[in-house]
């Protein structure tokens, strides 16, 4: 038997095993016993799990048991999934699979994103039932014959098979003389005990960090021991510090990692090349963006006198200075990733490593890893060389300097050699012709700009604005992706087995949906959709009010990349075989890509690379340090552009509706691009308003005034709160809020005891609470008043509604 039928044979028999346990977490070895495998065929077995695990067949803890999520809903009425918690105190699972119990397919429901293509059943937990399961857990929810209005499902939780985490963060108060912290982002309701005040020295308006000893429930409140004091609320960094807390993101360096990595400078002889063809006479750049300091990537290129183009991508020889096994390959492989925050980068190398050993700088010579392609005239790869190699970058370039050259190099022959400016040509031409080919092969791009946030010299944000796709950045995403495909099909051809970059084709269903959506917005999509049905939509939307809405909504459609060893092809490329090869500073599965290119240079391509258990559980680790990455620099993002906007409640602006929901519209800032919420009741003054469905848009009965995506409308601050994560929305008519008769600024009572603060506010309140002696309880009283009055809204129209899109 082939070893992907035995495979094959092995997953089924795994299945049959715990179809019979039901929903029940069954140890690997039970399973193998059960099997009676014998030892030889253990990694089968191993590889089998990771597999299932990996396409969603299986279900794993913490503790490494696991149950097939396939028969959690047929067999015993369990549905696995995640929560995500609401502010009124109940939930909504999430399921890990479609499940469609008696034809039910709700709309969207809670959470900080509107998402129109969401048809998932989601199963709605009110308090009472949900135990101490918190937002984020992994839990085991029973299905309820009680139903929510609209008839949608409801459940309860049975059993939690992992806590998304214990660890979180929050601001210090006190109140009856014991210590208490109310957690960021809207965790939990109510704040968390930590006893006896003043613990570790906490001051009130201090932001800490806490450990989770009992987790509360909807009847007894939780209780916690501080373990780390990040600063007074609102003093510059303590938002940056909370995250990395909140995220558990790897901070410091080890001081033996550290002192590896300076022995590794104090072997480094840029002047001792060894067999490494040696290019550091050639023209070679770099681009990157301003801000950058580790160099992972540089290009030379030519032309031939048949019109071939011969290009060269070098990457940073990373390999060369992390031995594998040792402990800066141990701490690389853990931390996954290099982190980019606003205002700081947590590098997954030590800085010795990745912003000087193997950074290209400029004027150095750096050891590097090439690959050479030969393109035909029309951008046809004709033929592929690997090496190592030493260069020595001649020019660094900033984006923002590259467009400008292109545009007029005339007016820069002073400043650039020619040599540079005929490269930078060049540059653009192959890329150009080579993206073209590439989106003539049904490759994707959606436009969805990343948000940068712009800092003084103090570290305090000053404003944002969104990132330009300009093509000097599409020069270099062309040439990595050809380098990185290259490497990919060589590894592939010589049957090695390796880290790729997968990402599957969409759920027909859920392209069914985005169908349906685009439908709401007049646009025309075949329900079962092509690539070049996609590519034709996101060309027609490109530069409307809508775009973004749309490119999301496709983006939420599709499943996400990941890592595996598992081919699958990558749909939005359209590409077979993909790797990561390019960024092994920042990136460990192109690490690993890079020690398995020494062996192809070496002609060792027999019985080398990881196990196929290897590099599928290798594979999902780095998925997951990867999304943490990502959550954690969207988090910052948002919490520093609240603290800008929280300086700027009497301001009004300009934005664009983004969202419509029957519960209100999302609307996003186009100075300070951060997305907030109008609730439905605030739309239009003393007037009913009605959503339509089909259309994505909200009507008012007697003005007739529309709410639709894409629209652009005037508003202003009507409640914000940084540590909430929350934004609130007021329309502005001539000058003057738009709001139901006799309504208030702030929607709710919660929304009351939270008024806009601007940072000098902030830190005013913390200086003056510090100042307070032990036996003021006045102020505590009626804090506690109103946090009981929050937790339970008299009625349904002041009830918190959902947060920001």
């Amino acid at each position: 038997m082939t070893y992907s039928g035995r495979m094959a044979s092995l997953k089924q028999q795994i299945i049959e095993v715990l179809k019979k346990t039901g929903s029940r977490p069954v140890k690997l070895r039970k399973i193998a016993r059960r099997l009676d495998l014998p030892k030889a065929e253990r990694d089968h077995f191993e590889a089998a799990i990771a597999s299932l695990v990996s396409h969603g067949k299986l279900q794993q803890n913490q503790e490494g048991r696991v149950f097939l999520l396939e028969t959690t809903s047929a067999s015993d009425g369990l549905i696995a999934g995640v929560l995500k918690k609401t502010a009124s105190g109940s939930a909504w699972l999430i399921p890990h699979r479609e499940v469609k119990p008696e034809g039910q397919s709700p709309d969207t429901i809670s959470g900080h994103e509107a998402d129109p293509t969401h048809k998932l059943p989601d199963v709605h937990i009110y308090p009472e039932h949900l135990g101490d399961a918190q937002n984020g857990d992994e839990v085991l929810v029973r299905l309820l014959s009680r139903r929510q209005s609209g008839g949608r499902r409801s459940g309860r939780v049975e059993q939690i098979i992992e806590r998304a985490t214990h660890t979180f963060v929050g601001s210090y108060f006190e109140e009856w003389n014991v210590g208490k912290v109310r957690i960021d982002g809207g965790v939990f309701s109510d704040p968390v005990s930590v006893g006896d005040p003043g613990a570790k020295g906490a001051q009130p308006g201090d932001k800490v960090v806490i450990e989770i000893v009992r987790f509360p429930t909807h009847t007894h409140p939780g209780e916690a021991v501080l373990t780390k004091i990040l600063g007074a609320r609102g003093e510059p960094g303590v938002d940056l510090m909370a995250i990395v807390h909140e995220y558990g993101l790897p901070d410091e360096f080890p001081d033996e990692v550290l002192a590896a990595a300076r022995d590794q400078a104090d072997a480094f002889d840029p002047e001792n090349l060894g067999d490494r063809l040696d290019l550091t006479g050639e023209t070679i750049i770099t681009i990157d963006p301003v801000d950058a300091r580790d160099f992972d990537d540089a290009i030379s290129l030519s032309k031939s006198e048949d019109g071939n183009w011969h290009l060269a991508v070098h990457i940073a020889d990373v390999a060369h200075f992390v031995p594998e096994g040792g402990v800066l390959d141990d701490e690389a492989k853990k931390r996954g990733t290099s982190v980019y925050l606003p205002g700081r980068v947590i590098p997954m190398l030590p800085e010795t490593i990745s912003n000087s050993l193997a950074s290209l700088q400029q004027g150095q010579v750096r050891f590097t890893k090439t690959v050479k392609i030969e393109f035909s005239p029309e951008g046809t790869p004709l033929h592929t060389e690997f090496h190592n190699s030493a260069i020595n970058v001649k020019k660094r370039f900033c984006y923002e300097e590259v467009m400008p050259i292109l545009d007029a190099p005339e007016k820069f022959a002073d400043e650039v050699s020619a040599d540079v400016l005929k490269l930078l040509a060049d540059m653009h031409e192959l890329a150009m012709i080579l993206r073209k080919r590439r989106f003539e092969n049904g490759s994707l791009e959606l436009h969805l700009p990343e948000v940068k946030i712009e800092l003084d010299k103090n570290g305090v944000v000053c404003g944002a604005h969104e990132t330009v796709n300009d093509e000097s950045h599409q020069i270099i995403e062309e040439f990595m992706l050809a380098a990185n495909t290259a490497v990919a099909t060589k590894l592939m051809d010589a049957d090695i087995t390796f880290i790729l970059r997968v990402h599957g084709s969409p759920d027909p269903i859920k392209l069914k949906a985005f169908a349906e959506f685009a439908a709401s917005l007049g646009l025309q999509l075949n329900p079962a959709p092509s690539r070049f049905d996609l590519q034709k939509l996101l060309s027609e939307v490109h530069g409307k009010p809508f775009e973004q809405a749309v490119n999301f909504a496709l983006l939420r459609s599709m499943k996400p990349a990941e890592y595996t060893g598992l081919a699958d092809g990558h749909f939005a490329l359209a590409i077979e075989n993909y790797c990561h090869f390019t960024s092994p500073i920042r990136r460990y599965p192109d690490l690993t890509v890079h020690r398995l290119f020494e062996k192809v240079i070496e002609g060792k391509t027999k019985k080398i690379g990881l196990s196929q258990i290897e590099t599928i559980k290798l594979g999902a680790h780095c998925s997951s340090t990867e999304r943490r990455a990502a959550q954690a620099e969207r988090e910052l993002t948002r919490v520093k552009l609240l603290m800008l906007l929280a300086t700027k409640t009497d301001e009004s602006f300009s934005a664009v509706i983004t969202g419509v929901e029957k519960f209100g519209i999302f609307c996003r800032c186009e100075k300070y691009p951060v997305d907030g919420f109008v609730h439905v009741s605030n739309l239009a003054r003393g007037e009913r308003v009605d959503f339509d469905r089909s259309t994505y848009t909200m009507t008012a009965r007697q003005s007739g005034r529309v709410f639709r995506m894409g629209d652009r409308v005037q508003v202003r601050i009507a409640l914000i709160d940084p540590d909430e994560r929350t934004l609130h929305w007021e329309l502005v008519e001539d000058g003057k809020p738009v709001r139901r008769a006799g309504s208030k600024k702030m929607p709710s009572r919660q929304a009351a005891a939270r008024k806009p603060q601007n940072l000098k506010t902030i830190a005013t309140k913390t200086r003056a609470a510090r100042k307070k002696t032990k036996t003021d309880e006045t102020p505590r009283v009626r804090h506690k008043k109103k946090s009981a009055r929050r937790s339970k809204p008299k009625s349904k129209s002041q009830r918190p509604k959902s947060n920001d899109a």
